[in-house]
């Protein structure tokens, strides 16, 4: 073992019942490394982070520390703990109704007795080296998910830890904050921390990370320095197959063209009670716009006034030129809107249930529950949607929850698709999903928009928007601020529009 390497896991293998997870995966981080995590859902990476953190048992191999001859003997989250293995999770595990200090020390005082003064002055201490705009005392449901977010790291950082473990922690996060997350891992990286770092965005691996290791369908691709691996090879490398996906995606955007086209759904003056001011807003048919705009800025917040989520305290909506009322969910889609909600565990999937009971769900409430479908039709409807949108899965009575995040995806995707709507929104649809199901998901809403289904679209990914919408809305501080068609569909423009500046 070099002197530098502070993990290696040799040979590890992990099975669960019809799936091979782990085929003799190798792993090895050093000292004072950022090493990126890669592959697409499926490809292994979370089961290999769950061996490692002692949430999985391993079937087969071995997991050295440094500072240890002896085999690292890990089967409790808590035996990686005390090992020098913290974890930050894509999905936040803190308590929201606990103060951020009982989250940051929740199982680590000592003795019978909390000191609550000395426990709170230690955790503002920790929060204001780390710069998170949070107080000890406060209560941290609170705090906004990206607040959480870096509670949750200061609380794994916090732990003196050897090995820090970062999932998809940048998923909730601004561009501000991001770059707070990347000045903290250049801190821990000179102080000799090892960072795996897992995430879907090249953008930021190739700004943070010193070396890449790429898994795919649960076996080891390679290991790669990042200096030897530009991002087209990445790509193939993940998707296992030599292909600009992405300039296939540009060229089709190009296929279909709403100008002049009749608009399907109207809103005029329509405000929240989530704090979203007055707007207005089109869509024509077969129209792919979007919204964009900063963490916190009202784009998700005004799809949800739309579809009713959110309560609406003015305004008025039309759908096909005719005045309609939207005051809940089931309004909306009554009106053959569907909504592809940002959170997909809170919001989206029922867990326990089955693949086919999630898709057909939209469809059986606009049916009605005393109407149920039967058997038959609902096993055609849910082979139908498995088969169109790809979804890997080893049968329709799988549990939803068995799933991965892309695979989940695009269950509810199928939910929205069988229910026929005209107007479908897609509130982060590719968020914490690999680059493959992103293409897949980018290429389907062109195809729908090309058969005249209209499309709002929103992701944080600004390059995403650009390759997918026609048209922009531009949100700041819960307000449309802009609107950008044609050659005003840049990077630059979306920017200097959010910051309130006229030039490029």
């Amino acid at each position: 073992m070099e002197d530098r390497t502070v993990l290696e896991m040799r040979n590890i293998h992990k099975s669960f019942p019809g799936v091979r997870a782990l085929q003799a995966v190798d792993f090895t981080l050093c000292e004072g490394e950022i090493h990126a995590l890669m592959g697409e859902n499926g490809a292994g990476k979370s089961t290999l982070i769950k061996v490692l953190t002692g949430v999985y048992g391993k079937d087969e191999g071995k997991i050295f520390l440094k500072g240890d001859e002896k085999e690292a003997v890990i089967h409790s989250p808590q035996d990686a703990q005390k090992l020098g293995i913290s974890t930050v999770y894509q999905e936040i595990t803190l308590c929201p109704n606990l103060t951020v200090a009982e989250n940051m020390f929740i199982g680590r005082t000592k003795g019978p007795f909390t000191k609550w003064g000395q426990m709170n002055k230690e955790a503002d201490k920790i929060l204001q080296s780390l710069d998170i705009p949070a107080r000890a005392t406060q209560q941290l449901s609170s705090c906004s998910i990206a607040i959480q977010q870096m509670v949750a790291i200061a609380r794994a950082v916090d732990m003196e830890c050897k090995v820090l473990i970062l999932d998809e922690p940048t998923s909730s996060l601004d561009e501000q904050e991001v770059q707070k997350l990347f000045g903290l891992m250049r801190d821990l990286k000179a102080k000799g921390v090892g960072i795996i770092f897992v995430t879907h965005f090249l953008e930021q691996v190739y700004e943070v990370c010193d070396k890449i290791t790429v898994l795919r369908d649960g076996k080891l691709v390679g290991e790669y320095e990042i200096k030897d691996l530009p991002r087209v090879k990445l790509v193939a490398k993940m998707l296992g197959k030599e292909l600009d996906d992405m300039a296939d995606i540009r060229g089709e955007q190009d296929t279909y063209d709403a100008k002049g086209a009749a608009p399907v759904f109207e809103a005029e003056g329509l405000e929240s009670d989530a704090g979203i001011q007055p707007f207005n807003f089109h869509i024509n048919k077969g129209e792919v716009n979007g919204f964009v705009g900063l963490l916190g800025s009202g784009r998700s917040e005004s799809v949800r006034a739309i579809f009713g989520a959110d309560h609406v305290l003015a305004g008025k909506v039309k759908m096909n030129g005719k005045e309609i009322k939207i005051s809940k969910p089931l309004d909306a889609m009554k009106n053959g809107i569907a909504y592809l909600p940002e959170d997909r565990k809170a919001d989206g999937i029922v867990g326990d249930l089955s693949v086919r009971e999630n898709i057909i769900l939209a469809a059986q409430v606009l049916k009605g529950f005393f109407k149920p479908f039967s058997r038959a039709e609902a096993e055609k409807f849910a082979d139908e949607y498995i088969k169109l949108l790809d979804i890997k899965t080893a049968s329709a009575d799988t549990p939803i929850k068995s799933l991965s995040g892309g695979n989940q995806q695009k269950v509810i995707l199928a939910r929205c698709l069988l229910a026929h709507p005209e107007y479908l929104i897609l509130d982060e649809p590719t968020r914490g999903i690999d680059i493959g199901t992103k293409v897949d998901i980018q290429k389907l809403v062109l195809k729908l928009a090309s058969e005249g289904m209209s499309v709002t679209f929103i992701s944080s990914e600004t390059d995403e928007m650009l390759r997918t919408c026609s048209r922009l809305i531009v949100m700041r501080d819960r307000k449309m601020v802009g609107e950008l068609t044609s050659e005003d569909l840049t990077q630059s423009k979306i920017m200097s529009t959010i910051a309130g500046g006229d030039k490029e």
